[in-house]
């Protein structure tokens, strides 16, 4: 079913189609590739500039443009040439075969639905709140890059995430303005015969109306589901009124419109994915629907369905301590569940929520919905090494009797959507070096064209990005001075506010405790001395939100605004509010260092870091989530010992003397050591570095091609053949489950030999399979690993001789390891299932 976007005028109906190449232009405005493609910018400048420069919404400043400026412009040969040259470059970028269909054409992979409780693409589409829409953003736009078949599904807000304001005395406001679909690059999302399609999905036995909208990013869509119908309750209009909001009634609601109603919404498109990826456990219950859906169509039972459909399930988590995972009680789960279980999925209760216990037998448990998700996947990782491991400990209480090393956690480290976070400067410096579509392939030689960029290069394009971001910072602060009663003199300073030639820092995080904004303020005095040397000078720009019923994060913000005032700071020191995509952009791309400090291992990636590196920028940061594993000494500045001080207010003070250390012996020093030429050698070796080596590494391109070959490829061939003849895969798959947990307990290991052979030992036990074939088992040998290094899992093979079920098994290692070091071990393997992910049994030898 094609559903692509209607004509503007058919829309809303009140641009002027009469004027010639508007409905090209329109077209142009609600295709949010536009936010990625600096081209485009300089027409939206030329219709309106100052709305431009405020909104960067293409779509507010062409229904408010007026119609004799629009004539004029399109009657412009040169406007008319950028416009039908980017309406041709458009055309030939989405018909020309792109990096997936020149290396995977043949793979069985249709389609990926992602599933996000947020997206962030632009400051025009506010519908998100920090990193995990950040992912989710970036990775649509990769996935059009690189042609890779994703369909998003996400939810659309009434007032999105809160916008900020800081009053004079430095206490946080909340505001909340309402998301007006006609002023944002949405449209409704209609039918062949022009029907607004809205989906059904009974709420505690009530039947709720959800609309539907779509958004497109180039080769991709994002559709948005909205419980803003006039003909629903006003209890169930307000489900998505805003993201995060509420409390846990809203939020399962918010949850089941993404998960069930979004599987619905696909299948009302005639959209049949073979892969699911849910970003993060907020879609689970997608798991639930996509097995009914399953179990409908084939006449399976939902145990048979769900193991067919897990297969294509994909499961990402990005929360790195355990409180962080959505929980529902019982009562509120049979409010929405209990009759969904029994009508719909053909189960008790109880068996429905022991995909979301850690004990199933324990009623008073509530449900975790990363529970369900692990439950529900053929796959699942988290987003940095660091977070790998710490999600491996996480839920490592799901597979007892397992090392931790092997808790079925994957790792895709995140990436940045780089085009989308270059300045104009960056671009060009990186298109000259490696070309215009350097983002849309494999990344291969950027490293080497990086190096080939002259040292005064890389310095001027530096200076230019500072500059520009002075400018910006000015002219913010001036229009935030003006919201509260200010004297004309501090409107006027803000003309002076800091040096296009200093040292530039930038601090932009949620103010939340363990991302530890304040760090720099341990020691206010020493800080102050390193702000105000006269020689090598240092100016600081912060911006951050705190949840709005933080009080502890306000506070934080509040003694940031208190120092600057106190201390007369203000042409040192800015702390801008409103942080949001907009002002995340002119930031990374003109600091010079970026400073991140949170508590290890709380940062499950961290992704603002990765947007310096295109632009030049250097990190200083924490060896936390991405940096842990990028940083060397070549590259920028780490704090820690790699070590977990939870919230120890001593460790605090070590690392923020160890902060100051590091900004007054290395990075001061390091910028203004000038040669003769006026160049910091030294700091352009260090930023090449980073640029040539970091960039493509932390792109998002790099993470959607992971993703792809290591998760999706193989997820959509293991779904299609379980999903074979009606299941017939999966019920082979139930039946053998059945079969082995019945006579599991009753396995036994007998005799066992350890033989010494040069260089190692020959080991044979016998083992009593209990009737089970010995195919559908695994005998393993472990050792613990040493060094930092893995576990050692070496397989034994069965031998000849057998009676009646009972099997001699062997191997022969090479190893310098006592034979003691060593234990025998029994695992699930049969028909193809991942253990521990599908089947968690394991016995060890005693």
């Amino acid at each position: 079913m094609n559903h692509d976007m209607i004509s503007s005028s058919q829309v809303y109906g009140f641009l002027p189609v009469e004027i010639e190449g508007v409905d090209a232009l329109a077209a142009l405005a609600l295709d949010m590739r536009w936010s990625w493609n600096h081209e485009a910018d300089k027409l939206w400048q030329r219709l309106d500039p100052l709305l431009w420069e405020l909104t960067h919404n293409p779509w507010i400043v062409l229904q408010t443009v007026a119609y004799d400026q629009l004539e004029r412009q399109m009657a412009n040969p040169e406007f008319r040439g950028m416009l039908d040259d980017l309406i041709k470059t458009k055309q030939t970028k989405l018909s020309s075969p792109a990096w997936f269909q020149e290396n995977h054409a043949d793979a069985p992979l249709t389609c990926v639905a992602y599933f996000s409780m947020e997206f962030m693409l632009s400051e025009a589409l506010p519908i998100y709140v920090g990193g995990l829409g950040n992912v989710a953003g970036d990775q649509l736009k990769s996935a059009s890059d690189l042609g890779v078949p994703v369909a998003a599904v996400g939810l659309f807000y009434q007032q999105g995430y809160f916008r900020q304001q800081i009053d004079k005395y430095g206490n946080q406001q909340a505001l909340f303005p309402y998301n007006d679909p006609g002023q944002l690059p949405v449209t409704p999302l209609r039918l062949p015969n022009g029907e607004w399609l809205r989906i059904k999905v009974s709420l505690s036995g009530y039947p709720v109306w959800f609309r539907t909208w779509q958004v497109r990013a180039g080769r991709v869509k994002l559709y948005l589901l909205d419980s803003n119908d006039p003909v629903n309750l006003p209890v169930h209009r307000g489900i998505t009124s805003e993201i995060y909001g509420g409390g846990p009634d809203q939020r399962i609601q918010q949850e089941i419109l993404l998960g069930i109603g979004g599987w619905k919404l696909l299948n009302a498109l005639g959209i049949k994915p073979e892969v699911c990826h849910m970003n993060e456990g907020h879609a689970a219950f997608l798991v639930l629907e996509r097995a009914n859906d399953f179990m409908k169509e084939n006449g399976t039972t939902f145990e048979e369905a769900l193991a067919v459909t897990r297969a294509g399930n994909l499961f990402t988590t990005h929360t790195a301590v355990a409180a962080g995972f959505d929980h529902f009680s019982p009562s509120l789960m049979e409010q929405f569940f209990g009759d969904y279980a029994v009508n719909e999925l053909g189960i008790n209760f109880n068996n429905l929520m022991a995909l979301g216990r850690q004990d199933p037998n324990n009623t008073s448990e509530s449900f975790n919905t990363a529970y369900l998700a692990i439950r529900g996947c053929g796959a699942v990782n988290g987003v940095s090494e660091l977070h790998g491991a710490v999600s491996r400990r996480l839920f490592q209480s799901l597979f007892p009797r397992w090392p931790v090393e092997e808790v079925p956690v994957g790792v895709v480290t995140n990436g940045v959507h780089t085009p989308s976070w270059d300045s104009e400067f960056a671009d060009e410096l990186w298109t000259e070096a490696s070309g215009k579509s350097r983002w849309r392939g494999e990344l291969k030689t950027l490293e080497e064209n990086i190096n080939t960029i002259p040292n005064q290069k890389l310095w001027d394009f530096r200076n230019a990005s500072r500059n520009r971001l002075v400018n910006y910072v000015r002219k913010r602060l001036e229009r935030q001075l003006m919201l509260f009663p200010q004297t004309q003199e501090m409107i006027d300073a803000t003309k002076s506010v800091f040096d296009p030639n200093t040292l530039t820092l930038g601090f932009a995080r949620r103010f939340v405790s363990y991302k530890r904004p304040n760090l720099l303020l341990h020691d206010e005095e020493r800080l102050i001395r390193i702000l105000t040397n006269q020689e090598r000078p240092v100016q600081l720009v912060i911006a951050g939100k705190a949840p709005p019923f933080d009080e502890p994060g306000k506070a934080l913000i509040k003694q940031w605004i208190q120092f600057i005032q106190q201390h007369n700071l203000y042409k040192r020191v800015v702390f801008l509010s409103d942080y949001d995509m907009l002002l995340t952009e002119n930031l990374v791309q003109g600091v010079d260092v970026w400073i991140n400090t949170p508590r290890r291992p709380w940062e499950a990636c961290g992704t603002s870091g990765m947007k310096v590196l295109v632009n030049g920028g250097v990190n200083l940061s924490e060896l936390d989530g991405w940096w842990a594993e990028a940083y060397t000494p070549e590259v920028g500045w780490a704090l820690g010992d790699v070590q977990e001080h939870g919230d120890d207010p001593g460790w605090d003070a070590v690392e923020a003397g160890n902060l100051y250390d590091l900004l007054e012996q290395q990075v001061v020093p390091g910028f203004y050591s000038r040669d003769g030429h006026g160049i910091p050698v030294k700091w352009i070796e260090k930023m090449r570095k980073s640029m040539a080596t970091l960039t493509p590494r932390f792109s998002a391109n790099r993470v959607v091609r992971e993703y792809t070959e290591k998760y999706y490829l193989p997820a959509a061939a293991n779904y299609k053949k379980r999903a074979e003849d009606k299941g017939t895969w999966a019920k082979k798959i139930m039946h053998d489950m059945n079969d082995i947990k019945n006579k599991w307990q009753q396995i036994y290991f007998g005799e066992t030999t350890i033989g010494n052979v040069e260089g190692g030992y020959e080991f044979k036990i016998f083992i009593g399979l209990n009737g089970i074939h010995p195919e559908q088992v695994a005998v393993e040998l472990f050792a613990e690993g040493m060094n930092g290094a893995g576990p050692e899992i070496i397989k034994m093979e069965p031998g000849t001789n057998q009676k009646e079920g009972n099997y001699w098994y062997h191997v022969i290692i090479k190893t310098k390891r006592k034979a003691a070091d060593y234990t025998i071990r029994i695992k699930p393997c049969y028909e193809g299932i991942s253990a521990p992910l599908e089947d968690n049994r394991i016995l060890w030898q005693r």
